[in-house]
């Protein structure tokens, strides 16, 4: 068996126990504009400028952070084309994709039943 260099080796692998590496990907998934992130990159690669138009609210900081934390991960590709101003275009690596699955069902689901939860 082979292990990716994103991927720590672990015993028994239980997100309940303290130790175990899958809570810090639980973690970086469960937030929202990593979830919202990945789905914003779902149609294709896409340029930070239009990634901040479509994630309506999120400041260029914190997705300057959530896109290297993904990239970090192995969940998104980062590809810097020579131009003047720079180029630069994120994608989904096959990883990243895959999360985007269950992400992209959560999303749905909170859109079908927001109107059961209480008033925020």
């Amino acid at each position: 068996m082979t292990t990716s260099a994103h991927a720590p080796t672990c015993g028994p692998k239980d997100v309940y126990a303290a130790n175990c590496p899958c809570r810090s990907v639980l973690d970086l998934l469960a937030d929202k504009w990593s979830a919202l992130a990945l789905g914003a990159l779902e149609d294709g690669p896409q340029r930070f400028g239009a990634v901040k138009r479509r994630l309506d609210g999120v400041s260029p900081k914190v997705l300057t952070a959530v896109l290297r934390r993904l990239e970090d991960a192995g969940l998104v590709d980062r590809v810097v084309y020579p131009a003047v101003p720079l180029h630069v275009e994120y994608s989904l690596t096959p990883l990243g994709a895959d999360a985007c699955k269950p992400l992209a069902a959560l999303r749905s689901w909170v859109e079908d039943n927001i109107d059961r939860f209480p008033e925020r």
